[in-house]
């Protein structure tokens, strides 16, 4: 139902019309398995395909480029066949239309970025919302079918921009309700209220105080590590104790937990250990007299070791700021040097809905069913995918594990997203599958589409696998090749 012009391309900029044919426009990707060959391994290096390549175990067509077929009773558009170790392998190749889908997003940052349930907005339309802080991280959920389709077109359309830059690897603009502004990418560091994000947190400050408790005995009398979560306070944490270290006297504001943990000790934010605090004294209540000595010395610091500062009582028992002594230096440094770099890891996250599997089988469920049982692998540009469990097939990627641009859109609107089923060719036809369809690798290299397809493809690109991927019809995916 899409019209296009001679010599024009669709809406969507995957198809166009030359001379009265309709042509996939980026080339069908095919994955080489160089590693064993001794071959130098550029993750995903791209070349026009030189046909000089024998077609085999090491040679994987993905779903990258290979087109869709519509409506939804039509064949995938190749499903190929190979020998495996002996073994007749199958697999079915589509790029599948999602509108439930959806990305996650993990920044890591010990800033607060919003409420959870706080909207995130693109270009002035919400585009999802926060979830929840994990441990160092913040996590952000867009998309899904109700911002796709549910809500006004501009929104569906700037959702699936938002969404199509991001699996891209392109970096997009984002605004917090009552939080953050935000530009983030996928495998950069996240730029927040217009400050390069450098590292995330080593740990909460309860976690802070146990694993630096024994470098900081014997040179402060009190360690304060200010965090929004968890709050740690040396003397009285159970590391303190275990190494002897006497009471300082201090008392916090803040909700006490277990010794020397505190909660709520201010409101979250982008200044110390992602509160709002831009003077960390403003968490210490007093100093208890019958503890407390003057002279007595207190380090705070931060988390991520960003921020710190060194006190000392007057005779009033009033902490003083002063200079951060030599001695103290090295473990400041040392909470820095084991944070690790401040990333956003974005994931795409679809549900394989009933269109794409009728062009697998005859009988989605069976499809389904063969993917809980492991019998069949699924792959997302050659990329492992996470399967959730429970019912249909809900798989989970890291973009940045696939090719550049390996995802696409439909104006519905709708994410593409490549999508490979890989399994023997028994179980292909026990479950139902379309045998009659079913093509030689080397046919499918030589440029040939099945007789299914309304398209023709533009070309074919080879690109190395990456080193962190494992190869779709190794043994380690199938639990029958495991036992064997």
């Amino acid at each position: 139902m899409c019209y296009i012009a001679a010599g024009r391309s669709g809406a969507c900029d995957r198809y166009a019309n030359e001379d009265g044919k309709l042509v996939r426009l980026d080339p069908l990707k095919i994955l080489e398995n160089a590693a064993e060959s001794g071959s130098e391994i550029v993750p995903f290096l791209e070349r026009e395909w030189d046909g000089e390549i024998v077609p085999g175990p090491e040679t994987f067509v993905t779903a990258i480029g290979a087109g869709t077929t519509y409506p939804d009773y039509k064949p995938a558009p190749f499903i190929v066949s190979s020998e495996i170790d002996g073994v007749d392998m199958v697999t079915v190749v589509t790029e599948g239309i999602f509108s439930y889908c959806g990305v996650k997003l993990k920044i890591d940052t010990d800033r607060h970025l919003g409420n959870e349930c706080a909207p995130v907005r693109a270009d002035g339309e919400v585009v999802g919302h926060v979830t929840t802080s994990e441990y160092g991280s913040q996590m952000l959920s867009l998309g899904g079918v109700h911002h796709l389709t549910g809500g006004s077109k501009k929104e569906g359309r700037v959702t699936c921009s938002t969404m199509l830059a991001l699996c891209n690897g392109e970096a997009v603009d984002l605004t917090i309700d009552g939080g953050a502004e935000l530009t983030v990418g996928a495998g950069k560091a996240p730029v927040i209220n217009g400050a390069l994000e450098e590292r995330m947190r080593v740990g909460c400050g309860s976690a802070t105080v146990g694993m630096f408790a024994s470098q900081w005995k014997g040179l402060v009398d009190e360690v304060v590590v200010v965090d929004d979560h968890i709050t740690g306070v040396m003397s009285e944490h159970q590391a303190g104790k275990v190494i002897g270290w006497e009471p300082s006297g201090i008392r916090i504001n803040g909700r006490r937990s277990t010794p020397g943990r505190y909660f709520q000790v201010a409101e979250p934010g982008t200044g110390w250990g992602g509160t709002d605090l831009t003077d960390p004294l403003k968490i210490i209540a007093s100093f208890d007299p019958k503890s407390a000595k003057p002279g007595q010395s207190l380090l705070m610091v931060s988390t991520t070791g960003e921020h710190a500062a060194y006190f000392e009582l007057d005779e009033n028992l009033v902490p003083v700021e002063m200079e951060m002594p030599e001695r103290l230096l090295p473990s400041v440094k040392r909470i820095e040097d084991n944070c690790e770099p401040a990333l956003t890891s974005v994931l795409f996250m679809g549900g394989a809905g009933g269109s794409l599997r009728s062009g697998v089988t005859e009988h989605p469920v069976g499809l389904t069913r063969s993917v809980q049982n492991a019998l069949t692998y699924v792959s997302s540009g050659g990329a492992p995918v996470y399967i959730w469990p429970g019912g249909g097939i809900t798989f989970m990627v890291d973009v940045t594990r696939l090719p550049q641009n390996a995802f696409g859109y439909v104006p519905t609107p709708a994410l593409v997203a490549p999508i490979e089923f890989t399994m023997r060719a028994d179980d292909y036809r026990a479950l139902g599958g379309h045998m009659d369809y079913v093509m030689p690798l080397s046919e499918a290299l030589e440029g040939k589409t099945g007789r299914q397809n309304d398209h023709i493809l533009k070309g074919r690109r080879g690109v190395n696998r990456s080193g962190d991927n494992p190869w779709p019809t190794g043994p380690d995916n199938y639990p029958w090749n495991r036992s064997a």
